[in-house]
């Protein structure tokens, strides 16, 4: 049996059923029921309507991106595995059936290398969700005080310099939780990311008709929008550097 064939049994079970977190009232046991009998439609739109009244959720995005996938909405099944995603970063179920569903998208965009540095903070600040480095950044600091009660009333000197070092490290720790935090709230409230909703979509050297064509992006392409000032067409720009012009009508905002 190859990975592939894994990966595609390992999906399949991870779609049977929707998740079983954060389950809220009599309107989530309709959604869950109507999925778990296969009615994909009728549970989208219950999930779409708990989403309205409750607020964001990633776990109700994710089983609206597993109704989707179940319809082969490929494209919605797509945008809302990006917004839950977004919403929490670190769930590796939403991982996965992100980059199964990608898999099967027509557009194969290479994404330009970066520094090894920058790679390495993305995928740090990505690690836990916004409520994961809060809950840190409030553990190191409550750490960094007592290290520091330590190291100023310990009576020996080899105390004291473990008190000093472990401050020192919570301290550290407790600012880069404070700042993934930051920025994964910031990336939540000024959404750049986008998708493909269309068919097929010509990416333009202008923001007109008439512009000439630069190339083809096809529905479920993630695209991040650089100029978003124009009435009825936007500017993106591609993960391998690509860039151009698309009516606003082509994409959805993550």
């Amino acid at each position: 049996m190859t990975m592939r064939t894994i990966y595609k049994i390992l999906f399949a079970l991870i779609l049977t059923t929707p998740s079983l977190i954060g389950r809220a009232g009599g309107e989530s046991s309709l959604a869950d029921s109507a999925y778990t009998h296969e009615h994909y439609a009728e549970a989208a739109v219950l999930y779409r309507e708990l989403v309205d009244s409750m607020g964001e959720s990633a776990q109700l995005y994710y089983n609206l991106g597993n109704c989707y996938y179940r319809q082969d909405s490929l494209a919605r099944a797509i945008l809302y595995y990006e917004r839950a995603r977004l919403l929490d970063p670190s769930d590796d179920d939403i991982r996965f059936n992100l980059e199964m569903a990608r898999a099967k998208t027509v557009d194969k965009v290479v994404p330009a290398s970066e520094m090894f540095f920058v790679s390495l903070y993305r995928q740090l600040v990505l690690s836990m969700s916004i409520q994961g480095w809060a809950v840190l950044a409030v553990v190191m600091f409550v750490l960094a005080l007592l290290a520091l009660a330590v190291y100023l009333f310990a009576p020996r000197l080899w105390a004291k310099k473990t008190g000093f070092t472990v401050a020192i490290l919570a301290v550290l720790i407790c600012i880069f939780a404070n700042i993934a935090a930051v920025r994964q709230r910031h990336q939540i409230e000024h959404r750049t990311g986008a998708v493909i909703m269309t068919p097929s979509a010509v990416v333009k050297s202008t923001p007109s008709n008439s512009g000439t064509d630069l190339f083809i992006l096809h529905e479920g392409t993630h695209v991040v929008i650089v100029d978003d000032t124009m009435k009825e067409w936007v500017e993106v720009h591609m993960s391998d550097g690509k860039q151009g012009w698309l009516p606003r009508t082509a994409l959805e905002v993550i």
